[in-house]
Formats: structure tokens, sequence, C-alpha cells
């Protein structure tokens, strides 16, 4: 017997920045009734799909009314009485509605909310863990951690040049482990910061210290690994965030030393592999310079190198990088693209091409955790989770654990 959609209610909420964003609930004809909330970024793309927000003076802009009234009004009649668990079905009729190429008509943030609220319904529908509905019985695979630990870049009070310094792990022997490794090394980091430049802006968690150069956050980042003892499997990555250093009359990138030309940021990069356990460098280059993603993919075939604005979880965008030898790492946010299925159909000719995923968080969260289970269903090698310090983050650490716990006692 089928599981129809029988309601759908959505409304204004706030996210983890206090900006307003949409939670959807749905129910079903068999009484189950789930809620699902849309995760919103700050640096954002011009390939993302398009959040609907109502102008004027509500929270500065930023209200979601008219993207709660599209859910309300257009998406919600539209969908009742399908099957809960035809998730490619209910999201061709969502993508359909708006019938634009970036969801710009009804909003990504009110489309997502379904498709979000459909795929959790259609997993207890069938009494499966959300993990399982959407990845299969290959969905094993929990990823490593990433952390933003120092704040920089455009949005950042730091000073520093590029937008978030990470913390990569990998080698421990379970994801619990890594977890009170990254909270004892984002703890340390904050102790050390303090005692030298005193009190530390953070920026969603991430610490924000005056500091003079990306090799003086490494240092300090490194240094503070080899004191709790786990530098052997403590990576360091760069989310460079390249679109907002880039000037497009000047064809160069606004560095502290100067306007520098894409030439010489890449011999940056090989100089900072060099000299630090620099694994994975997210948007190196600005969004539209494929011949450059391509050189760096090339020199430094080792490393991850990552397309996110690149790509933006976009199949399209993600086969032109293919093709190009662009990155070779995806980085997988669902409200980049709008709907559960097109994610999962990047991610999938992500892994036939042999492409790494990486699964992220946003800036402005919301205390769902699809996400965490999202990276397990797509088998991601690592989940961008931001510093342990924030609710709406430690939802997702906390249910990666679970996820842990699952798995284990599940092995035959």
């Amino acid at each position: 017997m089928s599981v129809k959609i029988e309601q759908i209610y959505a409304r204004e909420i706030l996210n983890s920045r206090g900006k307003p964003t949409v939670e959807v609930e749905m129910t079903c004809t068999n009484g189950l009734t789930v809620a699902a909330s849309v995760p919103s970024g700050t640096s954002t793309g011009k390939y993302e799909a398009l959040e609907i927000y109502d102008g004027g003076s509500r929270y500065h802009g930023k209200g979601t009314r008219k993207a709660v009234e599209n859910v309300n009004q257009i998406l919600a009649p539209a969908v009742i009485g399908m099957d809960v668990t035809d998730q490619r079905k209910i999201d061709r009729r969502l993508i359909e509605l708006d019938g634009t190429k970036q969801k710009s008509r009804l909003g990504g943030n009110a489309i997502l909310g379904v498709s979000l609220a459909a795929a959790r319904a259609g997993a207890l529908a069938l009494g499966l863990p959300l993990y399982r509905y959407l990845g299969g019985l290959g969905a094993t695979r929990l990823p490593n951690v990433m952390s933003t630990v120092i704040s920089g870049g455009a949005f950042s009070p730091s000073g520093l040049e590029f937008e978030d310094y990470l913390y990569v792990l990998d080698g421990f022997s379970s994801f619990h482990d890594q977890v009170e490794a990254i909270s004892d090394m984002r703890a340390l980091l904050q102790k050390r910061c303090a005692e030298k430049y005193g009190v530390v802006a953070e920026d969603g968690g991430a610490l924000a210290p005056p500091m003079s150069s990306t090799e003086e956050a490494f240092e300090t980042m490194l240094s503070v690994a080899r004191q709790v003892g786990c530098e052997k499997h403590v990576f360091l990555g760069l989310d460079v965030a390249a679109n907002e250093l880039f000037d497009a009359q000047k064809s160069c990138y606004n560095m502290k030393s100067g306007c520098m030309k894409a030439e010489r940021l890449i011999e940056y990069y090989q100089q900072l592999c060099r000299n630090y356990p620099l694994l994975y460098i997210e948007d190196a280059f600005h969004e539209d310079d494929w011949l450059h993603f391509s050189q760096l993919t090339s020199l430094l075939p080792e490393k991850q190198i990552v397309g996110d604005d690149l790509f933006a979880t976009n199949d399209e965008r993600l086969k032109m990088g293919i093709e190009k030898k662009a990155a070779n790492t995806l980085l997988l946010k669902v409200n980049q693209i709008g709907t559960v299925s097109e994610a999962l159909k990047t991610a999938a000719m992500a892994k036939n091409s042999r492409f790494e995923i990486t699964a992220s968080l946003r800036s402005g969260e919301t205390n769902d955790t699809f996400q965490a289970d999202l990276a397990v269903a797509v088998g991601a090698k690592q989940m961008k989770l931001g510093s342990p310090v924030r609710g709406e983050r430690n939802g997702k650490y906390n249910r990666l654990m679970r996820i842990e716990d699952d798995l284990m006692s599940a092995v035959i």
C-alpha cells in the first residue's frame, strides 16, 4: 500500500545567523508528519539555485514570506496525493512548476524545503534510516571530519586572505575518535589565540584572530595538532573563495602583496603544498576559470582540488569539469542545486568519474541533520562540518556518531 502526501505547510523560521529561512512540514496518509528546514550560504556563486526573499524592511529585506507562500499556494497543491517514496517524480514536478534554470521563479529555498521533507517522509514510510533510503545498501562509509577553525576572507574580521582554514582529518580508527580530536584541537586553538591576541572574534564558530598570513595560521594549527598528539592524522585545507578575491577588470586576485595573476597564485599554492601538509584546496580560482583549475589539478595530482562555486552541485557544470580535467573533487551542497534528486545525480556522476565527494554544510545552517545522512548516502570522503562549538553544527556531528553506531551494530 503506497503512502501519499496528504498535507504540506511551510513557515518562516530563523537559521543560525539569525536570518529567515523556510521550514516545511509534510503529513502523509499513514499519519506520519515530518519537518525539514533549508540551509543558506553567505558566500554564494552565480550558478547556484536562487533563493527568494521578500525585500522591503522586514529582516533587512531577507524575509521569506514569499517563498513560504510559494510552498503553501503553488508547490503543495501540485504534489499532494503523490506517492511519498517517488522522490524523483516529486522533484521533477517541483522543477517543472518553477520552469527556470536556477529555480528563480518559485525559489530554491521553497523547492528544496518540499524536496527534503519528501525524502525524510519516504524514509520513514519504508522504515529505513535516511542515509540507507537515499544511498541503498552500499551507504556504509562515514565521512572524515573537515572543520573550519580559522576564518578569513571577505566576510571575516581576521584580515586573512582566504575564507576558510581547515583541519582535514584522516586515518583515525573511528568517527567518534575524530570528533574527540577536533574538539580538543578547537579548544586548544582558542586558548592559544586568546593568549596571543586577547579577545578573538568568532565567525560561525571559526576563530578570526588578527593573523598576518596564511603561513601564520598554518603554523599555529599544526602546533596545536602536535600538542594534542594527533599530528600524524591531521592535514590542512583551504577554501580560497576566489570569487571574492577576483578583480575582473584587472584579471587578477587581490592579495595582501598586491593583485596576483592566476599563474603566480598557482606557484603560491605549490609553495604552500611543499611547506605544509596542505591536502585540500577549494575554489582556488573564480568560478569560470576552467583553464587554471585544470592546470592546478595537473600540477598537484595528489591533492584534492575542489570545485564549489565552479560546479555548484550541478551535473552540467560537473560534466564540463570532468571533460576539462578541472578539479578532482566535488563539493556537495544540496541547496546549491535545489532538490535531493539533482544532488544525488551529481554525486553519482562524480563517483562514476572517480571524483572524490566532500559534503558540506552552509554558513546559515539550521538544526536539521539531513545533510549528515546525505554525506553517508553518497559515500563522501569528507564532510565540512564547521567547528564543534555551535548547536546547528554539533547536531550533524552527533547524527554521524549515531550512524556510526548503527553501522557497527549491523556488521555481519
